[in-house]
């Protein structure tokens, strides 16, 4: 008998086998490269990880601004919150 969720387990791992594939790939590249010049990718990949992690901060707080502005938040004690998460 045929499993409707079997064909998004098989998508699921070719995509990770995907994944995978290109990050042993990028792995294999980052090798052929001197030690120096890793050192210096290794420094680039740090910064925009930082820049990333900033930008996604910023759009959370945008997002959470934006609900309060139209109303869309509860005040309450943190017994109120867990409560809330309870029910």
């Amino acid at each position: 008998m045929y499993n409707q969720n079997q064909g998004c387990s098989v998508n699921s791992l070719m995509g990770q086998t995907l994944q995978t594939s290109l990050f042993q790939e990028a792995l294999n590249a980052v090798e052929l490269l001197s030690v120096d010049d890793q050192a210096v990718l290794l420094d680039v990949l740090h910064n925009r990880l930082k820049l990333r992690h900033r930008e996604q901060v910023v759009q959370e707080i945008r997002e959470v601004q934006k609900e309060y502005r139209e109303g869309k938040f509860k005040s309450g004690s943190v017994d109120d919150f867990l409560t809330e998460l309870d029910s």
